[in-house]
């Protein structure tokens, strides 16, 4: 079962737009050092939607030989067909993939919702892989009830991550959860209450620039120590104030910069963040956390 801390790994890319491999490999060694419990590519914070099939199948290969089958590796699928969605999911369907984290079709015109549940099923069926909903998209959202009778219908479909900033649809599957899915939060600010409400982890950009502070709140948390998972979820917030803006990739990448990790820039028209705010990471992140021991 994915459970725990899953950071969504940003994707380097280099001046020519291209996918820094050495950047990639150096990232996901960072996450892995801070002891993360899986992870994830080519989501939102990876600008997996910028990818090709071939560079899902690229990025997917190099994170594995990093993985080295530590811990599960989950692709992201973001597509706004189901013929596009099945040339990244078959790109990678013979790689040892633990899930495919798969937004509706969203472009514009919004499936109803017997077309979305047609295009998590084939997708699902076409290529025999997990599935877990990634619940985003504010005009193509599936809510609890309709989740809930995906996951009952569709063995595949065995889980969501829940994102959109929306606590109360969390809440509301946890507590109608069919037996043997799970629901990780992708509530970046609220991880704690998240946990709390019984998440099975997080996929969330929040863990990818802190993984260490992510990883020691959801211990904190299996054990039962909350005034120090209220400290860490206090120092998560501090950091989560400077990544709650535009260009959300480059400051995930910022974040990472901050701490040495060499996470390229975001792919263009997207640029990376200027000193001013690049300052304003380094303050922050050189800073002595508390709560890590």
């Amino acid at each position: 079962m994915l459970r725990g801390i899953i950071p969504p790994m940003v994707t380097p890319f280099d001046e020519r737009d291209e996918v820094d491999e050495g950047g990639l490999r150096a990232v996901a060694r960072f996450l892995l050092n801070a002891g993360v419990h899986g992870l994830a590519v080519c989501g939102s914070t990876g600008e997996g939607h910028t990818l090709t099939p071939d560079e899902t199948r690229r990025v997917t290969e190099v994170v594995t030989e990093e993985v080295n089958g530590r811990v599960p590796l989950v692709v992201g699928i973001i597509a706004n067909s189901t013929r596009q969605a099945l040339l990244h999911a078959r790109a990678v369907r013979d790689l040892p993939v633990a899930a495919l984290m798969v937004t509706p079709p969203h472009y514009l015109f919004t499936p109803d919702e017997p077309e979305m549940f047609a295009y998590f099923r084939t997708i699902a069926e076409e290529t025999g892989l997990p599935v877990l909903v990634y619940n985003v998209v504010p005009w193509a959202y599936l809510t609890a009830d309709a989740l809930v009778r995906l996951m009952t219908e569709m063995p595949l479909v065995i889980g969501v991550k829940q994102s959109a900033g929306d606590i109360h649809t969390l809440a509301e599957l946890l507590a109608n959860l069919p037996e043997g899915k799970i629901v990780l939060s992708a509530l970046d600010d609220v991880l704690y209450p998240s946990f709390l409400l019984g998440a099975h982890g997080a996929i969330a950009g929040l863990c990818t620039a802190a993984p260490r502070l992510s990883v020691a709140l959801w211990e904190a948390v299996q054990k039962g120590e909350h005034e120090k998972a209220l400290q860490l979820h206090h120092q998560l917030l501090a950091l989560h104030r400077l990544l709650n803006g535009t260009n959300f990739p480059a400051r995930v990448k910022a974040a990472l910069i901050a701490q040495g990790v060499p996470a390229g820039r975001p792919r263009r028209p997207l640029t990376p963040l200027d000193e001013s705010e690049m300052e304003r990471f380094r303050q922050l992140l050189s800073a002595p956390t508390k709560g890590t021991a």
